[in-house]
């Protein structure tokens, strides 16, 4: 049995591709959102936030042989887990991230940050009207780190992540509800529909709108901070979804 650790529209591909392939698998994600996207590939699925012991339980009980690790790049706890469970039990790890587009970017108002601290420092500095289009998470360390400057947050239009931006301060005319990626042009018409200067985003791959947000901040002449991936070493990482399948497909074919 295949174990893959998704909440990304990757993992969707890769559930897609064993699917196809006929190849028995469930998939882990940590949120409500994730779970209903996932039963749209298969009924095997969980949800929950798995430590090292709930992972190495949940790796016996359904006699998981191989971990395909398509989480968020920046999850890294959860990456840094599955190493562990997969080495201590011996079995098969295979992460899939999305190459970096950082390097093919040219743009004299892109600015790179290694962390949302070293981001946050960057913003204080350079803009007034700050554009959040990192998602739902740590928006309390922007609102806490960018005191006095004016925060339109972009998250999932779900009940549970609006109550989080309104505990947190946002009102209902510094959020953009809406499920992306977006276009140039829709990018182009959020952007400018809050006076913004500044953007803050972090480094997703094609499939998450990266280039089409820096081309729609390049239109604009606005600023934008890109927060790089933190980098792990991971033990065996592919960068094709087809890449995963072609060993697997000779063990688990049938």
């Amino acid at each position: 049995m295949i174990l893959v650790l998704g909440g990304t529209s990757d993992s969707l591909l890769i559930c897609e591709q064993l699917n196809k392939a006929n190849i028995n698998y469930e998939i882990s994600v940590t949120t409500e959102y994730g779970k209903t996207l996932s039963l749209g590939y298969t009924q095997n699925v969980r949800i929950g936030t798995l430590d090292l012991e709930k992972m190495k339980e949940l790796i016996i009980k359904d006699h998981i042989d191989t971990i395909i690790d398509a989480t968020h790049p920046y999850a890294v706890e959860a990456s840094e887990t599955a190493i562990q469970a997969a080495e201590s039990l011996q079995i098969s790890y295979v992460r899939y991230e999305r190459k970096s587009l950082l390097e093919s970017v040219a743009y004299d108002k892109l600015h790179v940050a290694t962390n949302i601290e070293e981001a946050c420092i960057q913003a204080n500095r350079i803009g007034t009207n700050i554009f959040l289009g990192t998602g739902s998470k740590n928006l309390d360390t922007f609102w806490k780190l960018l005191p006095g400057k004016k925060l339109i947050a972009r998250v999932l239009p779900t009940s549970k992540v609006l109550a989080i931006c309104e505990e947190i301060g946002f009102s209902a005319d510094t959020i953009v509800a809406v499920k992306g990626p977006f276009s140039t042009s829709v990018n182009e018409a959020h952007f400018k529909s809050y006076d913004t200067d500044l953007v803050i985003t972090k480094e997703s791959g094609t499939e998450g709108g990266f280039l089409e947000k820096i081309e729609a901040c390049k239109n604009l002449g606005i600023h934008v901070i890109v927060i790089k991936r933190t980098t792990i070493t991971y033990p065996y990482v592919v960068h094709e979804i087809t890449d995963i399948l072609k060993d697997i497909e000779k063990h688990y074919k049938r």
